[in-house]
C-alpha cells in the first residue's frame, strides 16, 4: 500500500511540475532571496507554489499560461473578483492624479462616511494599511478605554500576526509564549476553546482585567470551526454585564457576509469592529471602526476635553488614496447589487455539488461553510446529529483541524492540476463574480481529483 500511495503521490507531482516550469524556475530563484521563498506562510506548497501572471473575474493565469478557477480571491480580498472594471477606473483615476500627498484628501472622507453607512456599530472610523493594524489598533483602544490590560481570544482565531495574537492560533494552544514573544505579552492574551461556553463566562466572570473579547464571528478560518450566533449573543451579554468590550474581527467577513457584515447578519452589535480585505477593494487597506466615545481615543480634541491621553497613531498608508478609490467604489457597488447574495448562493451551490460528489465516492468527508466560505473535512468520523446535519461541536477545534497526513495538500494540486485553485486549509472564499460553469467546472474538477486519490483516502 505504501507503494501505491508513494506511486499516486509522484504521479500528482510530476504532473504539476509538467504544467508548471516556468513556476518551478521562478521557485528556486525565490528560495535564494526569500525565507523559503514565500512572502507568506500559506504560500509555502511543496514542491513549490504557483506563479500567477494575470487575472479576470474569478479566473487567474499562471506564468505558464495555465488557468484557474480562483477560490483563494485575495486572501478573501476579492468579493467582486480579480480587476473588476469599475474598480479599475476608479484607482487607475487617482493613479493619475497622486498616489501619495502627505496631506488629508476627500476620499478619505467619503470612504469613512461609507463603511459608517454599511456597519451597524460604525461611529468613527481610522483607517490602516492591513488588517493586522486593524486589530492591533482595536485592543489598543479597548485597553485605553477600560484601563484593564488582558484580551480574551479564542483558539484557533486569527487576528494577525503581532506579539499578541500569535499564543493559540495554530500552535502554543497550553499559553506558552510562540518563539520571540516575550511571556509578559502571551500571559495577557487568552486563548479560549470557543466550545466551552461555561469557562468562557467564568473566565469574564472573575478575571477583573480583561478589557476585550476579540472574536471572528462566522469562526475560526471564516467558519472553518464555526461559532453560533447564539454564542455571539452570549457573548454579547457577558461582556456587557462585566464591562467588557466585545470586537468583531470582521477583516474577511465585512462586507461578504453581507453588506454589513456578520454583525448585521446576526443582529450582535460589537463596541469594535476590525476591517480590512473587502474594505480597500482588493487593494492594501483596513480600518477600525466601532463607538465614537471608544474610537475618539485617538482624537486630539475630545483627548483634551475628557482629560485622557491620547493615543498615537501615524501612519504612512493610512487611507492611500489609490485604495480609498477602490474601496470607494467597491463598497457602493456592494450596497447598491446583490453582490453578497449572489455569491452566498453560488457557495451553497458549490456546497452542495461538492458533498455530492463525495456521497458518490462515499468517502468519510464532509463539506460545509456559512455565506460566501467552503470547507472541507477530512476526518473519518462522521459527527452529526439526528437530522444528519454536521455537527462541528462533538468535533471540537482539535478534530476540526485535523487533517490526514499529506492529503489537503496533494488534493490542492491535484485541484491545480485540474484548473481550479483551492486553499490550503482545505477549502476557499466564492465571489460574486463566481459564474455557474465555475462551479460546474470546479465540481467535475473535484470528482476526477477524489478518483485520483481514491487508493490514499480509502487507506
Amino acid at each position: 500500500m505504501n507503494k501505491i500511495i508513494k506511486d499516486i503521490t509522484d504521479s500528482i507531482e510530476n504532473s504539476y511540475r509538467t504544467m508548471t516550469p516556468k513556476s518551478a524556475a521562478f521557485a528556486e530563484l525565490a528560495r535564494q532571496v526569500l525565507p523559503s521563498g514565500v512572502v507568506h506562510d500559506s504560500r509555502f506548497i511543496k514542491p513549490y507554489g504557483l506563479y500567477a501572471s494575470h487575472a479576470l473575474g474569478s479566473r487567474k493565469w499562471d506564468v505558464d499560461g495555465n488557468q484557474y478557477i480562483d477560490y483563494y480571491g485575495g486572501h478573501g480580498a476579492l468579493m467582486l473578483g480579480h480587476n473588476h472594471p469599475e474598480l479599475i477606473a476608479a484607482a487607475t483615476a487617482q493613479l493619475q492624479k497622486g498616489t501619495h500627498f502627505a496631506t488629508n484628501h476627500e476620499m478619505e472622507i467619503g470612504w469613512a462616511q461609507k463603511i459608517i453607512e454599511m456597519v451597524p456599530c460604525a461611529e468613527r472610523v481610522r483607517f490602516h494599511a492591513s488588517g493586522t493594524e486593524a486589530t492591533q489598533m482595536a485592543v489598543r483602544l479597548a485597553r485605553a478605554y477600560t484601563g484593564k490590560t488582558k484580551v480574551m481570544r479564542f483558539q484557533g482565531h486569527y487576528h494577525g500576526w503581532l506579539d499578541d495574537m500569535t499564543t493559540g492560533y495554530n500552535s502554543h494552544f497550553d499559553g506558552s509564549p510562540a518563539i520571540g514573544v516575550p511571556e509578559s505579552i502571551a500571559s495577557n492574551s487568552i486563548a479560549m476553546d470557543p466550545y466551552d461556553e461555561f469557562a468562557v463566562q467564568r473566565c469574564l466572570v472573575q478575571d477583573k482585567d480583561i478589557a476585550a473579547v476579540l472574536i471572528e464571528p462566522l469562526g475560526a478560518a471564516t467558519g472553518k470551526i464555526p461559532i453560533s450566533s447564539k454564542f455571539l449573543h452570549l457573548l454579547r451579554r457577558w461582556t456587557t454585564d462585566n464591562n467588557i468590550l466585545l470586537i468583531f474581527d470582521e477583516v474577511v467577513t465585512g462586507f461578504r457576509v453581507s453588506p454589513g457584515g456578520v454583525q448585521e447578519t446576526v443582529n450582535v452589535m460589537p463596541d469594535l469592529t476590525a476591517l480590512a480585505k473587502v474594505v480597500a477593494g482588493g487593494l492594501p487597506g483596513a480600518a477600525v471602526t466601532g463607538s465614537a466615545d471608544i474610537v475618539n481615543g485617538l482624537d486630539h480634541d475630545f483627548a483634551k476635553r475628557s482629560g485622557r491621553e491620547k493615543i498615537y497613531h501615524p501612519g504612512t498608508f493610512n487611507a492611500c488614496p489609490v485604495s480609498a478609490a477602490a474601496g470607494i467604489q467597491a463598497l457602493r457597488i456592494i450596497q447598491q447589487t446583490d453582490a453578497c447574495e449572489i455569491a452566498n448562493r453560488r457557495a451553497d451551490e458549490l456546497r452542495n455539488g461538492l458533498s455530492d460528489v463525495i456521497k458518490t465516492y462515499n468517502y468519510p468527508w464532509l463539506v460545509y461553510g456559512e455565506a460566501s466560505a467552503f470547507h472541507i473535512y477530512m476526518g473519518d468520523d462522521r459527527p452529526l446529529l439526528k437530522d444528519g446535519k454536521f455537527s462541528p461541536v462533538t468535533l471540537g477545534r482539535e478534530g476540526l483541524s485535523r487533517q490526514p497526513a499529506g492529503v489537503p495538500a496533494l488534493l490542492r494540486l491535484t485541484m491545480n492540476n485540474n484548473g481550479v485553485d483551492f486553499t490550503g486549509w482545505p477549502g476557499g472564499l466564492v465571489s460574486a463574480v463566481h459564474s455557474e460553469l465555475d462551479i460546474e467546472e470546479t465540481i467535475e474538477a473535484f470528482s476526477r481529483a477524489l478518483k485520483i486519490l481514491r487508493p490514499i483516502i480509502c487507506v
